[in-house]
């Protein structure tokens, strides 16, 4: 059995779906409050630069991947009426349940299906805009859901990652201090699980820098692909274009 990281825990490759599966079953309920905490509001700054640049139009279709509690969904919502369709997607039902539940206190309904990015259920060239916030770290295999991105995408289409990335050197210390120290207690004493925020910013060292990243996109199919570093490389949108 192939092996693969789970935070710094080495685990087996069919196991890491659940153990994922756990630390979002455990956290939906106070996750936007908890992002609210650990960002200081910034991740909604970063949402909404990615809508900026994913710059949709009425009558797009719209693939949110990894959807969670509907931040995604509900801005484009209303920039793709009245004939677009933004589709809202999560493989965790607890998280999905948040989202469509919040969505729907906001009076917008949305397509919303419990489905892998690994084996996307859509066919070929569907989609105009694809995005993934937050959730592309937490993946098995990221080279095989960027390849199915790429499929669902019509040529030209944009697909678009927001993910925590690699820091600026200079702050690298007080970073990882505030990883390490503050997330896991802002976890315990909000969220009342410690161990989830402490996966959290393992994740975020075991994934692929800007430019490892931006070499995976390119290696899935995406003809060009752009990053953008957020509050010094914190976090990085990456834009890849389906030529």
């Amino acid at each position: 059995m192939s092996q693969t990281h789970f935070g710094f825990q080495t685990v087996d490759e069919r196991d890491k779906a659940r153990h994922v599966r756990g630390v979002f079953d455990s956290v939906a309920s106070n996750y936007d409050i908890m992002n609210d905490l650990m960002s200081a509001g910034l991740h909604r700054l970063w949402k909404r630069y990615a809508i900026t640049v994913a710059h949709p139009r009425p009558g797009d279709r719209v693939l949110d991947i990894a959807g969670g509690t509907g931040d995604l969904g509900l801005a484009f919502a209303p920039k793709v009426a009245p004939t677009g369709t933004v589709v809202h997607t999560d493989i965790n039902e607890a998280m999905l349940r948040e989202g469509r539940n919040r969505l729907l206190d906001r009076g917008v309904a949305l397509p919303t299906l419990v489905c892998d990015a690994e084996q996307l259920p859509f066919p070929d060239g569907h989609f105009d805009i694809v995005t993934v916030a937050f959730g592309l770290r937490n993946m098995t295999h990221k080279e095989l859901a960027l390849r199915e991105m790429n499929r669902v995408l019509r040529p030209g289409g944009k697909l678009l990652v927001l993910e925590f990335s690699k820091v600026a050197a200079p702050l690298e210390k007080a970073y990882d201090w505030y990883s390490f120290n503050i997330l896991p207690q802002l976890g315990k004493w909000v969220a009342k699980d410690e161990a989830s925020y402490r996966y959290l910013a393992e994740s975020i060292r075991m994934h692929p820098d800007q430019e490892t990243l931006r070499g995976m996109m390119r290696e899935a199919g995406f003809g060009h692909v752009d990053v953008h570093n957020l509050t010094a490389g914190v976090t990085a949108l990456h834009v890849g274009i389906k030529c």
